[in-house]
């Protein structure tokens, strides 16, 4: 009876947790894009392409300006970005992360073209919708954090474990300090394009490191909100992946940056939204920073 309940408890006890299985041994820098256009540039340019799929996402590792890199695509928006930022982590000896793609300018002194590295991201649609009463709205008691609203929607913190018994209340999270210096200096001197198909810029682009940049899963072509998160948040650019790539790399205690070039004013266009006009010009201004940031590396 006694041997019957011991294997009983053996096989009722759980399982012992299993390290994701590692695809490749070697020491790498990841690039990451949200999705094909953001990352054409940058794979052209990398040699010695190997590629792995993991839980339904291509990575392809190589060299990148004599470095060695695996790149692959986040996915659009923060859950997709979480889940393949994470998915990578497991799967390869990841050093640093480094992440090239497009976004909408919030900062009013920037132009479609320019390439911005924030030194921090702010999760800028994490929200509490509030309760609409005579005169205006009541946002429920400690779901938000003292930010100015836009209409009903109240700023939340984000909670973050990098100790289960220790939770964090994080209103950004920082860029690497690092590698936010190698930025500063490898964009001297850098040209980018200045002209799309047959449309060129009045202002040649220049790149912006420093600053706030906010990501949400809301593609925003929105003049008043791009006010609003410039101003509130003090985001200089607005794009849907990046703070959600920030927190996996904060938590996991790894490096990270990210690149973004403005396809777009998220609202504050002259016009119409010039996002399906200056896309790939954007992804390769931003693409052409993030070579030379990578060749400058360690």
């Amino acid at each position: 009876m006694r041997l019957f309940l011991t294997l009983l408890l053996l096989a009722l006890a759980p399982a012992p947790v299993q390290a994701a299985e590692l695809l490749d041994p070697s020491p790498r820098t990841a690039v990451i894009s949200a999705f094909p256009p953001e990352m054409a540039a940058l794979e052209a340019a990398t040699t010695d392409k190997q590629e792995f799929t993991a839980g339904g996402t291509r990575f392809v590792t190589g060299a990148l300006e004599g470095k060695p890199v695996v790149l692959f695509l986040s996915g659009i928006s923060m859950v997709n970005a979480a889940m393949t930022t994470q998915a990578g982590l497991d799967r390869f000896r990841i050093e640093r992360i480094v992440f090239s793609g497009v976004a909408g300018g919030a900062d009013p002194e920037l132009e479609v073209g320019d390439v911005v590295a924030p030194d921090s991201w702010v999760q800028s649609s994490e929200m509490a919708y509030a309760r609409e009463v005579p005169g205006g709205f009541a946002p429920t008691p400690g779901l938000t954090d003292g930010r100015q609203s836009f209409g009903m929607m109240y700023p939340r913190e984000v909670t973050v474990h990098r100790d289960p018994a220790t939770p964090e209340h994080l209103k950004i999270f920082p860029v690497d300090a690092a590698m936010l210096e190698v930025a500063r200096t490898s964009v001297a001197g850098l040209k980018l394009r200045r002209c799309a198909a047959d449309q060129c810029l009045t202002k040649p682009p220049k790149v912006v490191v420093g600053g706030v940049g906010g990501s949400g899963p809301v593609f925003v072509d929105n003049a008043a909100f791009r006010q609003y998160a410039h101003e509130v948040f003090g985001a200089r650019v607005l794009d849907m992946e990046s703070a959600a790539v920030a927190q996996v790399a904060y938590v996991n205690k790894t490096p990270f940056i990210a690149f973004r070039s403005l396809s777009d004013l998220a609202g504050g266009d002259p016009a119409g939204n010039q996002f399906p006009i200056f896309l790939r010009f954007a992804a390769d201004n931003s693409a052409t920073v993030v070579r030379a940031f990578v060749k400058a590396l360690p």
